[in-house]
């Protein structure tokens, strides 16, 4: 959603009526201006920078332990006074391009459109998957564990491929789960909210503006992330039932909210409250009870039930989480031991060797992975199949 996208559709007879979300129309302007220049100059570079430079920060901090992904809104806030500056000191003439395409490299103020544009570029990685390419993992997983050299073209076609068949699907079922106003989502409202502070004009008062206050708390809470983050780590999760029971090892597995189930665990790090389904401030509370629920349902009932009283697949030889590979004994799995030398799988070595097992927990997550897309096009063509816009 955008400040220049208007909050009123149109229906099947061309007449305009308003969104039935009241969000929204709260939030959103009904009003456009048409005059305004978008695909300037300063919407291609700065766009494209801030997605290259999102990219990779959110790359290299994907292999942290408690992961940190830095949302579009950064790069929403950073562009802003770059893009006055460039408006302020770029030249205003026209270029010419092939003889046919004439572009200037300062067309005027810098606006609220190209400011969308931007960010709208920025992101699009910032939404992939927490923000990282998802085939980065499987390079990632080529080069440290199988010691395989890959040039730049064939991991960046490895990269695009995989990315062009997700948003291949996601232009498959765009009726489904784009065009419905059903799917909105409230994070987009609170892109819009930022972009009418920062832009538009407000009543001069003898209190602080919104801008001041935005900037006295974006610098309160980067100050504050020094502690969890860097000088008291303690504060990332703090467990309690471990630090009472520091030698047993059911404690931990149970009260760990890094290896464990994360019974009594708490945080003061916002990365860590964000880390899953993203800001609870913008998330729905209908969705924070779901959410929850189906936390509560697969980490304090289905997982103690697989692993303490069912004992399934031999669970207990493992531990509760983990992201290792392991043998039929719990010993750590040798992959090694079952490839060939030109890494194909070698099924003697490995009936002799040991049956693959994983941790009960990553099992599940994996498995509840595919469930999610399964019930979310199920719950679409339940609820609002019929509804589906005609093209």
């Amino acid at each position: 959603m955008a400040s220049n996208t208007s909050s009123t559709t149109t229906s099947s007879g061309g007449e305009p009526h308003t969104c039935p979300v009241e969000e929204v129309v709260l939030v959103v302007p009904e009003t456009d201006d048409p005059t305004l220049p978008v695909m300037t100059f300063r919407a291609w570079f700065l766009g494209l920078t801030s997605c290259t430079v999102l990219m990779f920060l959110n790359t290299f901090f994907m292999y942290r332990t408690q992961p940190l992904n830095i949302s579009a809104v950064l790069m929403q806030i950073l562009v802003l006074p770059i893009g006055k500056f460039m408006a302020a000191t770029l030249p205003e003439r026209s270029y010419t391009v092939f003889g046919r395409w004439s572009f200037s490299l300062n067309p005027g103020p810098f606006n609220i459109k190209e400011h969308v544009i931007i960010t709208i570029m920025a992101n699009g990685v910032a939404t992939t998957g927490g923000g990282d390419a998802y085939p980065m993992g499987v390079i990632t997983v080529m080069k440290a564990y199988y010691k395989l050299r890959l040039s730049f073209l064939c991991a960046f076609l490895i990269v695009i491929t995989t990315q062009i068949v997700g948003y291949g699907w996601a232009g498959l079922l765009r009726r489904y789960l784009v065009d419905p106003v059903e799917m909105w989502w409230p994070s987009n409202v609170a892109l819009v909210s930022l972009f009418r502070a920062l832009h538009e004009k407000e009543p001069k008062t003898n209190g602080m503006s919104r801008m001041q206050f935005f900037l006295v708390f974006m610098t309160a809470s980067f100050a504050y992330y020094l502690f969890p983050g860097y000088l008291f780590s303690i504060l990332t999760f703090f467990s309690w039932i471990c630090w009472i029971f520091p030698h047993n090892i059911t404690a931990h597995q149970i009260g760990s909210g890094y290896h464990g189930l994360g019974l009594g665990a708490f945080t003061l790090d916002w990365a860590g409250i964000s880390a899953y389904h993203g800001s609870p401030l913008v998330t729905p509370f209908t969705t924070i009870l779901n959410i929850g629920f189906g936390f509560v349902m697969f980490i304090y009932i289905i997982i103690p039930l697989f692993y303490w009283k069912f004992n399934t697949f031999d669970a207990r030889k493992f531990p509760i989480f983990s992201n290792q590979l392991f043998t039929s004994s719990g010993q750590k799995y040798n992959i090694d031991k079952i490839l060939t030398p030109s890494y194909e799988l070698n099924i003697d070595a490995y009936e002799s060797y040991s049956k693959l097992y994983l941790s009960p927990l990553f099992i599940l997550s994996i498995g509840s992975g595919f469930a999610r897309i399964t019930a979310t096009l199920s719950h679409v063509a339940l609820f609002h199949g019929r509804s589906a816009p005609e093209y």
